[in-house]
C-alpha cells in the first residue's frame, strides 16, 4: 500500500473506530443520565459500520460481500436514529422507537432474504441502495424540523448554548455523510468515511465542553426528572410570574432567565421548570410572547408608531426579530394586524 493510501486509510479508519468507541461511551451514558443518549449511541454505531464498510472496501475491493451487505443494510437506521435522538430532545413525549425502527428492519431483512447481496449485487446497486439513501434523507428531512429553531436563533444573533452546536453538528453531519455517500460516483468513496473523520474532532472537542463546571450539556431536558413542583410552589410561581407584566420587566431587550429569577427571587432552576413543565414553552418564547401582546396593545391605541419604533417600545433588539416573531404568533405582520383591528372598530361603530 503506498504512502499516501496509508495515511488515509489510518484517518479513514480512525474515524470508523472513533465513532465505535463514543457509541460505547454514550451507551454507558445514557444509563447513568439520560436514556436519550441510547439513540445517539446506536446513531454512531450504524454509521461507523457503514464507515468501516466503505474504508476496507475502498482498499479491498473483493472484501465478503456479506460484510458489504451488513455495511449497506446498516444504512437504513441513520436516518431513524438521527431522528429519534432530536425529537426526543425536543418533545415532553417519548419517541416510538418501535414505528420507526422495527418496520424498517423488517423490510431490509426481508430484502436480505429475497436478494442476498452475494447473488443479486445489480439489484442492490441500481435498486436497493438507492431506495435507502432516499430513506434516509427522508429521516434527514422530518428531522430538520428539530433544528429549526436553533437556526432561527443564529438568524436573530440569539447566544447558542453549547447543546444546540451539538445538535447543529449532528444533523449537519449526517446530512454531510449522506451527501459524501450520495455523490461518491462523483468524487471518491472515501469522501464519507473522511468527513465522519473530521466530525468525530469537533465532537470530541464538545465533548471537552461538556466537562466545563457551568454547563449541562447533555443534561437539559432530563434535569428535572423525579423533581416535581409542589402545589404551594405552583401558587406562588403564579403570583411570582405576574410581576414581569405587571412592572413591564420583559421591555429590556436584555432580560434573561437569570435576571428573572433575581428579580422574582427565586432559582434559575424553579422558574425555568414552571415554564417549561406547566407552561409548556420555553422562558424565551413567554417573553417573546409577553412583547407581542405589548406590541399589539401599542398597534391598537395609535397609529403613531413606526415598525422599528414598535419593535423597540416592545423589548425586541431589532427590526428583523420583532417583525419575524410578530408573524410567527398572530399569523399576520405588524401592518395588517392594525389594519384588521381598524375594520374590527368601524364595524362595531
Amino acid at each position: 500500500m503506498a504512502g499516501s493510501n496509508l495515511l488515509l486509510f489510518f484517518f479513514s479508519a480512525l474515524g470508523a473506530f472513533n465513532g465505535v468507541l463514543l457509541s460505547l461511551y454514550f451507551a454507558v451514558n445514557a444509563k447513568k443520565k439520560n436514556f436519550t443518549n441510547y439513540f445517539l449511541s446506536l446513531l454512531l454505531l450504524v454509521l461507523s459500520i457503514r464507515i468501516i464498510k466503505s474504508v476496507f472496501f475502498y482498499f479491498n475491493p473483493h472484501l465478503s460481500n456479506i460484510f458489504i451487505h451488513i455495511g449497506l443494510s446498516a444504512c437504513v437506521l441513520i436516518g431513524p436514529f438521527l431522528y429519534l435522538y432530536l425529537k426526543s430532545y425536543s418533545e415532553v413525549e417519548k419517541a416510538n422507537w418501535k414505528q420507526n425502527v422495527i418496520p424498517n428492519l423488517v423490510i431490509i431483512t426481508i430484502l436480505g432474504l429475497l436478494y442476498p447481496y452475494v447473488e443479486h449485487r445489480a439489484i442492490w446497486s441500481k435498486w436497493i441502495v438507492c431506495a435507502i439513501y432516499a430513506q434516509w434523507f427522508v429521516y434527514i428531512l422530518l428531522s430538520f424540523k428539530y433544528i429549526r429553531s436553533i437556526l432561527q436563533k443564529i438568524k436573530e444573533k440569539e447566544t447558542l448554548k453549547r447543546i444546540d452546536v451539538w445538535f447543529l453538528s449532528i444533523y449537519f453531519g449526517v446530512a454531510f455523510i449522506w451527501l459524501a455517500y450520495t455523490f461518491a460516483v462523483y468524487t471518491s468513496y472515501i469522501v464519507g468515511a473522511l468527513s465522519f473523520t473530521f466530525i468525530l474532532y469537533l465532537i470530541i472537542l464538545l465533548l471537552i465542553f461538556k466537562n466545563s463546571p457551568e454547563s449541562t450539556f447533555f443534561n437539559e431536558k432530563e434535569k428535572y426528572k423525579n423533581k416535581e413542583i409542589d402545589k404551594e410552589t405552583l401558587g406562588l410561581m403564579n403570583q411570582k410570574l405576574s410581576v414581569i407584566l405587571e412592572k413591564e420587566l420583559f421591555l429590556n431587550p436584555d432580560f434573561s432567565l437569570e435576571k428573572a429569577a433575581k428579580e422574582l427571587k427565586v432559582t434559575k432552576h424553579v422558574l425555568s421548570q414552571y415554564v417549561n413543565e406547566i407552561l409548556g414553552k420555553s422562558f424565551s418564547n413567554l417573553i417573546k410572547e409577553y412583547r407581542i401582546e405589548k406590541a399589539k396593545l401599542l398597534l391598537e391605541s395609535t397609529n403613531n408608531y413606526t415598525i422599528e419604533s414598535l419593535g423597540y417600545d416592545s423589548g425586541f433588539s431589532s427590526k428583523s426579530t420583532f417583525f419575524t416573531t410578530f408573524k410567527k404568533i398572530t399569523g399576520l405582520t405588524p401592518a395588517e394586524y392594525q389594519k384588521k383591528y381598524s375594520e374590527k372598530i368601524s364595524s362595531t361603530l
